[in-house]
């Protein structure tokens, strides 16, 4: 039997503010099988990121369930999500979300301190070293963030993702911070990554042209899904 990489029941999100009570997401049912590639559309304020911040345990629903490879997501503590994400999930955040005070190095290796992973068998280092020579920052391996342009910040954010060979990749759209020329560059060598891995990738995007290279669109409108 096949297992989905995720799955999501029942999912709802309720926030309270000055007003009262809002809901971001309504209900939301949605499954992405293993390898495939998903966009998730809608307008600004549709709940996009929220829900991938529930697919990652990053967020707490108020309702409904996510299940990551049929373990139930909202079962775990926090740290049990933390190791779950540590062993199944990489993020890339619209804000990069490097640790300043790491190197380039440093911020990639971070993955596989957490999980322990030794993907095809390599070290630590040799593995993060390979992956941002492939990313084009083998050159820039112990700068800091504060040293290198968006676009490499986000390639480096990028190989912190794919280092530990995650079976899912989730993405918060990726080029949001980018310039049209390097946000290009940054998808380009996110879908070639994904490929290679044969992993799922779940990507937050308002860009048609990036959304029209997965394989499916999750569209969500005020907190309602649309299409799946």
């Amino acid at each position: 039997m096949t297992i989905n990489a995720l799955e999501a029941q029942g999912l709802t999100k309720i926030v309270q503010d000055a007003t009262g009570s809002l809901t971001i997401l309504d209900d939301i049912n949605v499954t992405i099988g293993a390898a495939e590639t998903v966009a998730i559309t809608g307008p600004s304020g549709s709940g996009k990121s929220t829900l991938l911040g529930l697919l990652a345990g990053l967020d707490v629903p108020t309702r409904g369930t996510v299940r990551v490879f049929d373990q139930d997501l909202f079962a775990l503590d926090e740290d049990g999500r933390a190791r779950l994400r540590a062993e199944k999930i990489g993020f890339v955040f619209q804000s990069f979300q490097l640790l300043p005070h790491l190197t380039a190095l440093e911020n990639v290796l971070l993955p596989l301190e957490l999980s322990g992973r030794r993907p095809n068998g390599a070290t630590p280092v040799e593995a993060a070293t390979r992956l941002l020579q492939r990313v084009g920052l083998g050159e820039r391996l112990t700068h800091y963030p504060k040293y290198l342009s968006g676009g490499e910040q986000q390639r480096v954010a990028v190989a912190r993702a794919f280092v530990a060979a995650p079976p899912i990749l989730l993405a918060d759209e990726p080029t949001g911070s980018l310039d049209v020329h390097t946000g290009e560059a940054v998808i380009d060598l996110m879908f070639g990554l994904n490929r290679e891995a044969r992993s799922t990738l779940v990507l937050v995007t308002h860009d048609p042209q990036i959304a029209g290279r997965c394989q499916r669109r999750i569209e969500l409108h005020a907190g309602r899904l649309k299409s799946a």
